[in-house]
């Protein structure tokens, strides 16, 4: 898994940005409906959160449990690698329909 600080950080970046594109449309569009906007950034800040809330996870497993070291690291290594695949997919399909709102709340020209 990647460092866990530098991808809770990642999470927290893609996320305000979306909140601050959020804020910006707010304020830029006449007839904005600011319900729905509020709408879409509480959405964020809750993905946020969640996805912040799964990058914390733990190997359940000892060394002790293993024939060796190597073995050890090997199946750790994987277990971190599907966690990091877990969350990046969650953030993904989360993050398109975050956008899909937002798109339908922009006029069309």
């Amino acid at each position: 898994m990647a460092n866990k600080r530098n991808l809770k950080k990642a999470i927290r970046y893609a996320c305000g940005n979306m909140a601050g594109q959020c804020i910006f449309a707010e304020s830029i569009l006449q007839d904005a409906d600011i319900e729905k906007w509020d709408n879409i950034i509480l959405n964020i800040a809750m993905l946020q959160e969640e996805a912040v809330n799964r990058v914390t996870v733990s190997y359940d497993r000892t060394r002790k449990d293993f024939a060796n070291g190597r073995e050890y690291k090997k199946a750790r290594r994987n277990y971190f690698k599907q966690a990091t695949k877990s969350i990046s997919e969650y953030m993904k399909t989360e993050a398109a329909k975050i956008a899909a709102e937002m798109n339908a709340l922009t006029p069309k020209k």
